[in-house]
């Protein structure tokens, strides 16, 4: 599982746009999404690394 804190992360539309960023990754990962906490939970096989980098290129660069 890997887990992610989402700062930018407010609305609907931003939860829907990085489920839509994670499904590029890997079309197969289990996605979870709350706006209320702006965290994300991913169960994929893909690297940590490459949610990452699709995240932050979508706006939504994870917390350090």
């Amino acid at each position: 599982m890997i887990e992610f804190e989402l700062q930018d992360m407010t609305c609907g539309h931003c939860a829907g746009m990085v489920n839509r960023t994670v499904k590029l990754v890997d079309p197969e990962a289990k996605v979870e999404v709350d706006v209320a906490s702006k965290k994300v939970k991913i169960e994929s096989s893909e690297d940590r690394a490459a949610f990452v980098e699709a995240l932050t290129e979508a706006g939504y660069p994870p917390a350090a």
